[in-house]
């Protein structure tokens, strides 16, 4: 009788699938440096609360597609953008979407760690006093919160007005990260964050990586194969400018569809 209800128990739970919203969409983007066609025909989607890794060797495109997600890329004289990039529905290649607003969104973390030259205190809460948060007791939550969120709180409580130069490597990286958090982005973008660290320091990023995504969308860049199999949910594959192949990540390293994927993945080129 016990087995006969736990039978059909199991057979009333539908196996449902939570539809995740998107953040980001390319619809037919592509991107000129001058006469190069750095991007071309860009078509796809990246869900919220997901890592998407993008990978693919050297000059294909990858820093190009991220830094265009934020339009940092704008800062590179003779950049020509057609199609659309929507963020929340919204195309933010429409001059009237604030590049401010967008940034604010959309955090980034650069491939090197690059404090700022203050205080570990200073460089967390230079994002908020930009945005006119002066209140003291404020700022200070901001720090605590953004300093624990960034797995960085315990080592340095005791240390916050000491110069954030004086940190390792892959603290000043996860104080990048903190400082990203401070502003409450929506993404974050990480352009091949650990490549600059130690494989000790890298797996920390990669375990605090995976527990942002709780909260934040991420976006990261990464040459490194076992990294994008190891912290993605999502993998887009991009050579000579061209989007290859989407897919989930388990499904790309284990059937990639396409040939060259598959080549790339198991290094006979790159």
């Amino acid at each position: 009788m016990i087995t006969t209800l736990v039978r059909e128990e199991q057979t009333v739970k539908p196996d449902i699938q939570v539809q995740k919203e998107e953040v980001f969409q390319a619809k037919s983007f592509n991107l000129w440096y001058g006469e190069k066609h750095a991007l071309k025909e860009i078509d796809f989607k990246i869900a919220e609360n997901e890592i998407t890794a993008i990978i693919g060797p050297s000059g294909c495109g990858k820093s190009t597609f991220i830094k265009s997600l934020n339009r940092m890329v704008e800062l590179v004289p003779s950049v020509k953008m057609t199609g659309e990039l929507l963020y929340r529905g919204k195309n933010i290649l429409d001059h009237k979407f604030g590049v401010e607003e967008l940034r604010t969104r959309v955090g980034m973390v650069f491939q090197k760690p690059n404090p700022f030259p203050k205080s570990i205190y200073e460089n967390v809460v230079y994002g908020p006093r930009i945005h006119g948060i002066r209140d003291k007791k404020i700022l200070n939550e901001i720090v605590e919160r953004s300093l624990q969120g960034a797995a960085l709180w315990d080592e340095v409580k005791d240390r916050l007005n000491e110069n954030a130069f004086g940190l390792s490597g892959g603290q000043q990286q996860r104080l990048c990260i903190a400082r990203c958090l401070a502003i409450e982005p929506d993404v974050i973008l990480m352009d091949e964050p650990t490549s600059a660290l130690d494989p000790i320091s890298t797996l920390k990023v990669e375990e605090l990586v995976q527990e942002l995504k709780e909260n934040f969308s991420i976006i990261i860049v990464t040459h490194n194969m076992q990294q994008a199999a190891r912290i993605s949910d999502k993998t887009a594959f991009f050579l000579n400018g061209e989007l290859i192949e989407f897919n989930k990540t388990s499904a790309m390293f284990s059937n990639p569809h396409d040939k060259r994927t598959e080549d790339y993945i198991t290094g006979r080129f790159g």
